[in-house]
Order: C-alpha cells, then sequence, then structure tokens
C-alpha cells in the first residue's frame, strides 16, 4: 500500500471516529430522540458530517505527494480547516439544541437554547438561570403576580411571538404543575383523530403506562407527550401529530 493512499485510510478512519463522537454527543445527549425530529437537525446535522469527514480526507489525498517540501505544511492547514468547520457546526448545533420542555398552561412548548430571552435571568430561580449540558429537562411556568407584567408579556406573546416558556424568570418546578396536567391531559382515543389508528396502537403499545397525553409544540415538528395522568408523571415524547 503506498504512503499516500495509507495516510488517506487513516485520515479517513480518524475523521470517522470523531464523527462517531459527535453522533453519540447530539443525538444521545442534546437532541434526544425524536426531538431531532422536532427541531429538524437530522439532515443539517448529517449534512455537515458527510461534508467534513469526507472532504478533509480527500483534500488530503490531493496535495500528499512523498518528499514534497511543504507536505507538512498543507496537511496542517488541511487539519487545521477541518477541525474549525466541525467545531464550527458542533457550536452552531449546541446553540439551537432543546434546552427546556415547557409545561404552560394546557401543553408543553420545546424551547432552544437560542430562543431563551435572559433580560430578566437574574430574577429566574438559580436552577433555571443556565440550562443543563445534558439533555433537556422538564419545567413549569406561572404567570407573574404583578398584572401590568402579566399583561406586558400577554402582549409580547401576541405581537412579538415571545411565549413565557421562553422566559426563565417565569419557571417554577415541574411538580407544581401536576394538577394542571391532571386536568388538561387528553384521552388516547383522541389521537386517532390526527394520526392513522395503527400508528397509534403500534406507539401505544410499546408504553402500556401511559393513559393520557399533551401536546408538545416544537419549532418544526408538533408532537405528543405520553403522560400517566395519576401520578401527572411523564412517559415519553412519540412523533405523533397532536393536532392538524
Amino acid at each position: 500500500m503506498g504512503s499516500r493512499f495509507k495516510f488517506f485510510l487513516n485520515h479517513l478512519l480518524f475523521s470517522f471516529l470523531i464523527a462517531l463522537l459527535v453522533i453519540g454527543l447530539v443525538f444521545f445527549i442534546w437532541y434526544p430522540s425524536p426531538l431531532a425530529t422536532a427541531v429538524s437537525v437530522t439532515h443539517i446535522f448529517l449534512m455537515l458530517l458527510v461534508i467534513d469527514v469526507i472532504l478533509g480526507p480527500l483534500l488530503g489525498l490531493l496535495v500528499y505527494k512523498k518528499g514534497k517540501k511543504t507536505l507538512k505544511f498543507d496537511l496542517s492547514v488541511i487539519i487545521l480547516i477541518q477541525i474549525a468547520a466541525l467545531c464550527y457546526g458542533v457550536f452552531i448545533i449546541e446553540q439551537g439544541r432543546p434546552a427546556w420542555l415547557v409545561y404552560n398552561v394546557d401543553r408543553f412548548e420545546l424551547v432552544r437554547k437560542n430562543e431563551l430571552v435572559d433580560t430578566n435571568i437574574q430574577h429566574a430561580q438559580p436552577q433555571f438561570q443556565k440550562p443543563s449540558w445534558f439533555k433537556p429537562q422538564y419545567v413549569a411556568t406561572e404567570f407573574a403576580k404583578d398584572t401590568q407584567q402579566r399583561n406586558d408579556e400577554m402582549f409580547a406573546e401576541v405581537f412579538s411571538g415571545i411565549s413565557i416558556a421562553q422566559r426563565p424568570e417565569r419557571y417554577v418546578e415541574f411538580t407544581q404543575a401536576k394538577k394542571q396536567i391532571q386536568q388538561r391531559a387528553l384521552p388516547l382515543a383522541e389521537l386517532e383523530q390526527y394520526n392513522s389508528k395503527a400508528d397509534v396502537e403500534k406507539t401505544l403499545a410499546k408504553y402500556p403506562n401511559a393513559d393520557a397525553w399533551l401536546p408538545l409544540k416544537a419549532n418544526a415538528v408538533d408532537m405528543v407527550v405520553l403522560v400517566n395522568k395519576e401520578s401527572a408523571s411523564i412517559i415519553k415524547i412519540v412523533d405523533l401529530r397532536p393536532w392538524e
């Protein structure tokens, strides 16, 4: 095997191993299934990986020539560009990752990190001032006690599209929404209004503890949160439609 082709294979293998680590981080920690679909990150991420993993080794293969005086410099530049491109792509994906799953009035809202409105973050409870570096966490909201502030936030939602679910200062512990969830949770039979009967039955068969559901509003694909009504506990987010 020639040194040129050997370098290409080693470069490709190393790039592939790095890609596997990044895939694990993105799809098992930041965007656990099915949230990658809910925010439509999969095709963007895979395109980034294909370009970065394939293009870097191919460029290395093109410039590699044994005995070339500038070989080390050329290969170093390619690898540095490859690393920089990957880091930038991962940074963008991290900024758009689901940060909170917020129960708000009668539904859950998926709030991404770059959608948080942090102008009053100092008024948020300490545990809600920064999202976890790992999986998105469940929280609930409560309306402002001050009437004027509550009205301002309602106007902001109507005219600017900023939900109180995006305001960490409105967050409370998820357990405080127990009664609301029990009151608002919908019968499983209603899922057949928006999904095929076969899809509903196939999904529900995996989660026998679920006896009700609530909508999950996301920026790309709205989904369904299966719950146990008696305990108001989350069973699973599933890829079913909560409305037309």
